[in-house]
């Protein structure tokens, strides 16, 4: 079952990364160009916010199930890079990046200033991909 949901975790991981991105250029357009933000804007920053949180359901249930997850978590994972990675890092920055991104599109749904909520989502949305880009175990993609 591990092994079924860490591969949905990753191919998962590409359609979050691209609803994110072009949720936040989207954002960054629609900021810069001065136009009226209508409820197509807001179904384009549903298009990340939709597969973040699909993809951190994925995460969490493959973080007490896999054994690089919690049952990895122990003194000597924390002295060793990648278990540290996968037992703590990994989730927990994913964790706060969730977070913003729903934060940036709940705000952004409570704002009236067209660019004002183009800004929260592009604003929010950049700080959650940087964070989620920071913690990837890239090398697990790319072996």
């Amino acid at each position: 079952m591990a092994t079924g949901l860490q591969h949905l975790h990753s191919f998962l991981a590409y359609l979050a990364l691209l609803g994110l991105i072009i949720s936040f250029v989207y954002g960054m357009i629609g900021a810069f160009s001065g136009r009226a933000f209508t409820d197509k804007d807001r179904k384009f920053a549903l298009f990340g916010l939709i597969p973040i949180h699909v993809q951190f359901l994925v995460g969490i249930i493959l973080y007490f199930v896999s054994p690089l997850g919690l049952a990895n978590l122990s003194a000597a994972a924390m002295s060793d890079a990648a278990s540290r990675l996968y037992a703590v890092e990994h989730p927990l920055i994913n964790i706060i990046a969730v977070a913003v991104i729903t934060v940036g599109y709940s705000r952004a749904k409570k704002l009236t200033d067209s660019r004002n909520r183009f800004r929260s989502i592009y604003m929010f949305y950049g700080v959650g991909l940087v964070l989620i880009l920071s913690r990837i175990p890239w090398g697990a993609w790319f072996n």
